[in-house]
């Protein structure tokens, strides 16, 4: 109190007794003017000396729209507390909130009036003519404060049941009436979640896409980067809070299906390798597509990490109040009931799995369970421990309540109903050398996620748990080579899987056909004698060979050839190109074996070589750094060790 009147008491003899010092005064704002006095200026290279061309430049300045750096700043100062000054009902473009959470308000029992998201807002109000009179007054303050209209025309009164005078109501605001299921945020609103009709949409996006794009003019190699980029991507949206029906996924998948295999005026072709396969990462010997079902569930069962993560967000309180909490707020009750429940409950369905690949990291230990919970690193307890489990006092006790503070620095104390036996003590220590690297603090509990290198829940780790693909031995690191040309490298994939349509395989499928391979004329056609074991292969490999000084007993297949094709005798540089050589052999081969079955001709072996160095030297050109761009250089650095 004392320094409060102490400042009220300055203010007033400064009040009472500066003012009166009129002269101070001005020759302190005479020397301020003279030194933010502006002598001259530079503007976008034009140095300005007089006194009206500044006035002038800084009109202009302040006219200026603001600069991407300006923004950027700006940016970065406002995102630290936009959070605390925007209304928790607004979505748009703030850290640690998300579209999809206003889709889950919509099914809360929680009193909530509207929502918005940027521009797009939804009021909620009662079915009466003055519910929508208060709420066009309001829309009209809205306009005059702001200074911006309402756009009547794309805004609609929608009824939920049963709704007598619609259209009166609907007039009171100057819109139409609308119905349910419609669309919010893009997401379907009204319908049933678990119908097929609500995924309609998402299909018919894929197939306007493929619509536009020619087929013919795509390798496969381009096809795989425009389904990860454009066709898996359609659903992503949906996927992360509806349940993707399995009729849907397949119908989905046989579309990615078709655009890969299918031929150029999009005609059915062999799917040469299985979906299953193709699904799978590149180090399993896939393309790293990804199977939807699984994907989906990855993407549901982030809500379940981002409710135990939550600590005051709106969509957590709507969750909370309509189902109801437990454990310590960790997770929702079920969702039981027959309407408004299907999207959470779907949700739900994850939380097994989801849990068991999280963990707890104990703060105040007050909302984490000792025995039970998993937070001693991977391991439960009761589990480790069932023998000290079974004399627990409280077998639902918290951490915080095995801590004793009153220990010189605090330390555990194990609560059983009974003393030890001396056979027992062995447990009791081995328990304890688990606890002693792990101590409550002041900070409030938390999950990580088990597989996460930064503890964090991220959906491609939750789906390559969820596939759990068995290791396959795979030379990925020679298939998938850095900088080869796509269609090279798809190539060889199908080649290392032994798929290729040769034609032993063409006979398989029923084709009754000669089987006579169309380079050498000798042996029957397979994918590894042509690609290996043809005189006409092993010419253009013993040319890198004997380049090369390597002596080397052929594989007998083309993955082992590709699995130990390790280049330990080159330098880094040098490797690149050592990786790639199978590749492009094999390329060239095919191409050559192509053109004599469908256009005729006899081979020319010298212009096949010819062939195969120059394609292999124009590409080495432009993707490895060399001394010499000539080919004489090109061939003397690659020898060279």
């Amino acid at each position: 109190m004392e320094e409060v009147h102490g400042r009220q008491l300055s203010r007033e003899i400064w009040l009472r007794e500066g003012d009166r010092n009129t002269g101070f005064f001005h020759r302190m704002a005479n020397a301020h003017r003279r030194v933010n006095n502006l002598i001259k200026i530079k503007i976008n290279g034009v140095r300005l000396t007089e006194d009206q061309d500044i006035n002038l430049s800084e009109a202009e300045a302040l006219e200026l729209p603001f600069s991407e750096a300006e923004i950027y700043v700006l940016a970065n100062r406002l995102k630290k507390i936009i959070d605390k000054v925007i209304s928790p009902d607004q979505n748009a473009f703030i850290k640690g909130r998300q579209i999809l959470e206003d889709m889950e308000r919509k099914r809360a029992a929680r009193n909530i009036t509207h929502l918005l998201f940027a521009d797009d807002t939804i009021v909620f109000c009662e079915a009466k003519k003055e519910s929508l009179l208060y709420l066009s007054w309001i829309l009209l303050w809205f306009e005059a404060a702001s200074g911006l209209k309402i756009n009547l025309e794309k805004s609609m009164v929608i009824p939920v049941g049963e709704v007598e005078g619609a259209l009166d109501m609907a007039a009171e605001i100057g819109c139409k009436v609308g119905q349910l299921p419609t669309v919010y945020l893009g997401l379907p609103l009204g319908a049933p979640n678990r119908a097929s009709s609500v995924w309609d949409g998402v299909e018919e996006k894929m197939r306007r896409k493929l619509a536009l794009w020619k087929r013919h003019f795509l390798s496969k190699g381009g096809r795989i980067t425009l389904i990860k980029s454009t066709l898996a991507s359609i659903p992503l949206y949906q996927m992360s809070l509806f349940r993707m029906p399995k009729s849907v996924a397949r119908r989905l998948e046989k579309l990615q299906r078709n655009f890969l295999w299918g031929g150029a005026n999009g005609g059915n072709k062999a799917h040469l390798i299985k979906w299953e396969v193709v699904c799978t990462d590149k180090k399993k010997g896939g393309l790293g597509l990804r199977k939807l079902i699984w994907l989906n569930k990855a993407l549901l069962s982030k809500w379940i990490w981002r409710f135990a993560r939550a600590k005051e967000e709106l969509w957590k309180k709507v969750l909370e109040a309509k189902y109801g909490k437990e454990e310590f707020g960790w997770r929702t009750k079920k969702a039981n009931g027959v309407f408004g429940v299907g999207v959470w409950k779907e949700i739900l369905k994850e939380s097994t799995w989801c849990w068991d690949n999280m963990v707890f990291k104990v703060g105040k230990g007050n909302k984490v369970r000792f025995w039970i919970d998993p937070w001693c690193g991977n391991n439960v307890l009761s589990e480790a421990f069932p023998d000290l489990f079974s004399m627990a006092v409280q077998r639902n006790a918290t951490v915080e309540d095995y801590w004793d503070q009153n220990l010189s620095q605090g330390g555990w104390s194990l609560r059983l109903l009974r003393d030890f036996n001396d056979w027992e003590l062995g447990l009791v220590d081995n328990m304890l050398v688990e606890l002693r690297n792990y101590r409550v603090s002041m900070e409030e509990d938390s999950v990580f996620w088990r597989g996460g290198a930064d503890g964090l829940f991220k959906v491609k780790e939750a789906y390559r748990v969820l596939i759990n693909a068995d290791e396959a031995a795979f030379p990925h690191s020679n298939v998938w080579v850095a900088k080869v040309p796509t269609k090279i490298i798809f190539f060889a994939w199908e080649a290392t899987w032994g798929k290729v349509l040769t034609l032993d395989r063409l006979q398989r499928r029923g084709w009754h056909l000669p089987n006579r391979c169309f380079l050498c004329g000798c042996e029957e056609e397979t994918i590894n004698h042509i690609l290996i074991h043809c005189t006409v292969a092993k010419g253009l490999w013993d040319i890198i060979l004997a380049l090369c000084g390597v002596q080397w007993v052929f594989p007998n297949s083309v993955k082992e050839v590709l699995s130990s094709w390790k280049g330990s005798f080159v330098g880094r540089k040098r490797k690149k190109v050592w990786k790639s050589i199978p590749l492009f052999i094999f390329w060239t081969i095919w191409k050559e074996k192509n053109r004599l079955a469908f256009k005729g001709g006899v081979l020319a072996f010298q212009k096949l070589k010819t062939s195969f160095v120059y394609n292999f030297w124009g590409w080495a050109k432009v993707y490895i750094d060399m001394e010499s761009n000539s080919l004489i250089g090109f061939l003397e650095w690659i020898a060279s060790k």
